[in-house]
């Protein structure tokens, strides 16, 4: 009995991605971690709850929770920038060259 050859030994993970049509959706789940983690990091640093930042941005408990879960990547940038603001950073965002 012969083994199915998989088509993706060898070649690179952007290329897997982008292959399954969800490059755009991985990509946008990591960076979401990477903020979620940095705004818990710099909110423990500051001793700042999350009733504190809510009271600081004028908004309920659960909308900063949306914004610190790691999963929820259908926030604005707006939100990101003023949960940034009210811990004392600034939210930066580039734009790197052409996706191969």
């Amino acid at each position: 009995m012969k083994s199915k050859v998989n088509p993706h030994v060898g070649s690179h993970f952007d290329r897997f991605l982008d292959d399954a049509g969800i490059r755009a959706e991985v990509e946008a789940a990591a960076l979401k971690k990477i903020i979620a983690v940095a705004l818990n990091q710099r909110m423990r640093q500051q001793g700042i709850t999350v009733s504190a930042l809510a009271g600081a941005l004028g908004t309920s408990r659960a909308a900063v929770t949306r914004v610190l879960d790691q999963r929820n990547t259908s926030l604005t940038l707006a939100t990101l920038s003023r949960t940034a603001a009210a811990l004392g950073c600034r939210l930066h965002l580039s734009i790197s060259g052409p996706v191969a």
